[in-house]
């Protein structure tokens, strides 16, 4: 079975994007576990132990911020992509500007999604504790699903524009 040529899995053929990847995910899965304490470590704390979600959250989302990371840094590999759509330079960086945007968006979500419900700042002003535990945390499993699902998104967006020859250049 052959893949169409705008499949965005033909960019995960790419070597250097995988081991971008690999970098990548390492280094947001330490940031964002060292930071949400779900990795005990001596400078930050939790007030409620990480509820199983959140790390099912923490560990898938680190290879998807990985890859959208990669898609950034990691270098395209020029003689196997085709230009399969021609952009003027406002459009492509109009492109990169709304997949830039849904990401942060999406990994801004995630860290919300694993931290601790006590420790969230903005909730424990707005709600005070009690409501942090009985509003925020119930709502944290779904902030995690759509973060990831905003994640995929980008990544399957990111992706696409890889193989299509208009992802941001190095």
């Amino acid at each position: 079975m052959t893949l169409p040529p705008d499949c965005p899995l033909l960019a995960l053929a790419d070597r250097r994007l995988l081991s971008w990847t690999a970098l990548w995910a390492i280094v947001a899965g330490l940031a964002y576990g060292l930071v949400t304490a779900i990795i005990p470590n001596p400078v930050f704390g939790r007030s409620v132990a990480p509820e199983p979600f959140a790390i099912w959250t923490w560990l898938v989302s680190a290879p998807l911020m990985g890859l959208v990371l990669a898609t950034y840094t990691a270098p395209r590999p020029s003689s196997r992509i085709v230009m399969l759509t021609a952009l003027t330079p406002v459009e492509e960086e109009r492109v990169e500007r709304r997949s830039s945007t849904v990401g942060s968006l999406a990994s801004f979500g995630t860290f919300l999604a694993i931290g601790c419900p006590l420790c969230n700042k903005v909730a424990l002003l707005l709600l005070g504790a009690s409501g942090a535990m009985s509003v925020w945390a119930p709502i944290q499993p779904w902030v995690a699903v759509a973060s990831l699902a905003m994640l995929t998104a980008t990544v399957v967006w990111r992706l696409r524009l890889r193989v299509g020859g208009v992802a941001c250049p190095v």
